[in-house]
């Protein structure tokens, strides 16, 4: 063409230039194409409309999975999206590799890509070389620098030395990816393969517990800390005589050695071998020698974890005991889960302690704190407890003399700003009877579950934590457990995990204790899946801030008809009770014998019986506290079958004066305790004991929730 004459046309331009035009609307589905671009993918060279799915047909997988990012990233940037696409024949075979180029347009009403662009054909490249290792998109620092932050992402995860290892398995490098991995470490003078990928297991065997003066490339990266790069077998062999024998088996062209290196010292080496001949450019070995780097950190971290966790599980497993399998009677379950975060080590514990006579100590507790100290006192006081329980001493001497141990064991400290408590829970217990004498320190109080399904918190006598106060008194509370009924003994941190309070816990594992009917193990595993399991995250309590906690359980089961631990079937029978001592000095123990009743009657069916039923029982014990000088003792039992239940409530005191029915005037302000019985209760009765007396009531369950109450009673407890 000379001087002066026409441009030629556009299309026979690209024509000359074998360059084809193709125009793709995502919107519609459907790809434009020229002679040419039709030629390049395989189709008759005429100009055609084409759908996605036959331009797709003709595509490498890979490659149509990257034209997909490179357009939405092109879009965004406002740049021209430039790839690299191998096209396919009807075999799957590769026929040749072609360049786009184009300019992606985003249309925001349909939400739809525009694009325009051109097809040009280039030389496959051999592997190894500059455009071998090109990356699809064309830009090989974009790409490196992605490789390098999701490489980083992937490894930072990893909390073991198999997941390091199976992400470094699994890394693919930008324009080169090795097909073979090893990873050395060192063990005294010896190297170690910690793991590898790409080689079957025999094959490593002479690479195992390799001297370090060893002539081996992985063996000389760890001596002198300097990286060994061989492009081909004949510098491997040059170099490493010895051991090139070793490798050669493995048909590998290239291979590359780096240290392993943290704070400055040689942990092992990272061995990278490649099928096809590579020349290690600067940038490749920048990749290379950075993804080291974050796999020697990634295996130092691991590494660390896993000792710390082989250290704290033996260190906690060491302290809690071994329960004793089999009891006459009864059954023990129990369960330790550590927090989620930190050492995983706290000063939760639980024991059981033999007894002379058949009798055993159950013991739970808590010393303050998650840390190493915790634990290491919990183990002392936890041998001081046995100490104790073995010298004979009740449970209010066994925690009186743990209570001045253990003051004695923190104030020795030379941080008073560190200063610890544990609270504690001991109980002794005779398998015959089913008794328990117990003295509380400042845990949590027993729960109960009776053999209907009825749970119950039982209220007993406590001190202060152990080690506040070196003189501090334990009284001691007896409990009986009736055939079926289940004793649940926690630390907080199965209450309060999850950001609940002890009100809101409580209500969360109260409904496993009612409704689960399997074994005691069973038991325990759903108690503790109602804390840590998937629905634990759907009841988030008030204090969702709140840090998690070490756990601790219990369970004591006196087998019996309903319990579950015997391979009977599960029957419930209709007998629930409770039994609380009401003390003069304590009328806030009120309020909780209230609670007791109203959880006797959870399921009774009349709201007004209830609430009579209630209303009379803080009429008796508030009566004994006035006009008496001694404690009162409560016993509410209900038997009967559903529908026919009756709920009989007895206060009992050592006062001798017996209560009789007055007529107050309308200013009074006693002398109406008789009257509000007679009339809300269905019967009652005042009996003298050779010590005392006791006062009586009766209600009769109805099944009409709007039920009159009493003898003739008309509207409830507000019309009395």
């Amino acid at each position: 063409m000379r001087t002066g004459d026409p441009l030629p046309e556009v299309g026979d331009l690209l024509a000359a230039l074998a360059t084809g035009l193709w125009q793709w609307d995502t919107a519609t589905g459907e790809v434009t194409v020229d002679a040419e671009a039709a030629r390049l993918l395989g189709l008759p060279t005429r100009c055609a409309v084409l759908t996605e799915a036959r331009v797709r047909s003709r595509l490498h997988p890979v490659d149509w999975n990257e034209i997909t990012g490179v357009i939405q990233l092109a879009a965004t940037e406002g740049t021209l999206a430039e790839v690299r696409i191998r096209i396919m024949d009807e075999q799957g075979h590769v026929v040749r590799i072609v360049r786009s180029r184009s300019r992606p347009s985003v249309d925001p009403v349909r939400k739809a890509y525009k694009l325009i662009g051109t097809l040009q054909e280039v030389a496959e490249p051999a592997p190894g070389t500059p455009a071998g290792r090109r990356a699809v998109t064309g830009d090989w620092r974009r790409s490196r620098e992605a490789f390098l932050l999701d490489a980083g992402r992937a490894l930072a995860e990893a909390r073991s030395t198999e997941e390091v290892l199976r992400v470094a398995a699994g890394l693919s490098m930008p324009g080169f990816s090795p097909d073979g991995l090893a990873v050395f470490g060192v063990s005294g003078d010896r190297l170690t393969v910690i793991g590898h990928h790409g080689q079957p297991e025999n094959d490593m065997n002479p690479f195992v517990n390799m001297p370090m003066e060893t002539d081996y490339p992985a063996a000389e990266v760890v001596r002198t800390g300097r990286a060994v790069y061989l492009s081909s077998p004949e510098q491997y062999r040059s170099r490493y005589p010895l051991t090139w024998p070793l490798a050669e088996r493995f048909g590998r062209r290239s291979w590359a050695f780096l240290p392993l290196t943290v704070a400055g010292r040689t942990m092992g080496a990272w061995m990278a071998a490649f099928a096809y001949p590579v020349a290690f450019t600067p940038d490749e070995r920048s990749v290379l020698t950075t993804v080291a780097r974050m796999l020697a950190q990634a295996l130092s971290r691991a590494g660390a974890a896993e000792t710390q966790r082989e250290l704290t599980d033996g260190l906690q497993r060491s302290m809690l005991p071994v329960l004793v399998p089999e009891v006459p009677g009864m059954a023990i379950a129990a369960r330790y889960v550590p927090t989620g975060g930190g050492l995983q080590v706290g000063g939760d514990w639980y024991d059981m302690i033999p007894l002379p006579g058949g009798r055993f100590a159950l013991v739970i507790g808590d010393v303050q704190g998650h840390d190493v100290r915790a634990a290491g006192l919990m183990g002392q006081l936890r041998i001081a407890l046995r100490a104790y329980a073995a010298e004979g001493h009740r449970p209010d001497a066994v925690l009186s003399r743990a209570s001045h141990f253990f003051h004695g064991l923190t104030q020795a400290d030379d941080d008073p700003a560190d200063m610890r408590f544990a609270t504690c829970y001991y109980a002794e217990v005779d398998p015959a009877t089913g008794t328990l004498e117990s003295a509380r320190a400042g845990h949590l109080d027993p729960v109960v579950r009776m053999a209907d399904g009825t749970a119950l918190i039982r209220a007993t006598a406590g001190g202060l934590p152990l080690g506040i106060d070196p003189d501090s008194d334990y009284p001691t509370t007896r409990l009986a457990l009736e055939p079926g009924d289940t004793l649940m003994l926690c630390t907080d941190g199965l209450v309060e995990t999850g950001g609940h309070d002890l009100h809101s816990g409580w209500d969360r594992l109260r409904v496993i204790l009612e409704q689960h009917d399997g074994a005691l193990e069973e038991l325990a595993d759903a108690l503790v899946q109602a804390v840590h399991g998937p629905s634990s995250h759907h009841t988030t309590g008030p204090l969702a801030d709140r840090r998690e906690d070490d756990i601790a359980l219990l369970l004591l089961c006196r087998q019996g008809e309903g319990c579950g631990c015997g391979d009977s079937p599960v029957l419930r029978t209709p007998l629930r009770r409770t039994m609380l001592t009401v003390a003069q000095a304590e009328p806030e123990r009120i309020a909780t014998a209230r609670q007791h009743l109203r959880d006797l009657l959870h399921d009774w069916p009349s709201e007004e019986q209830r609430d009579a039923a209630v209303l009379l029982l803080s009429e008796m014990l508030t009566n004994v506290l006035v006009h008496t000088d001694a404690d009162a003792l409560l016993v509410a039992e209900v038997t009967g079958e559903p529908g026919e239940r009756r709920i009989r409530v007895e206060v009992t005191d050592s006062g001798d004066d017996l209560p009789h029915k007055r007529r107050p005037g309308e200013m009074a302000s006693s002398g109406r305790g008789l009257m509000l019985i007679e009339l809300l209760a269905d019967a009652w009765g005042v009996a003298p004991r050779g010590d005392g007396k006791s006062i009586w009531y009766e209600v009769y369950e109805s099944t009409d929730p709007e039920a009159g109450l009493g003898p003739g009673a008309e509207g409830g407890p507000e019309a009395a």
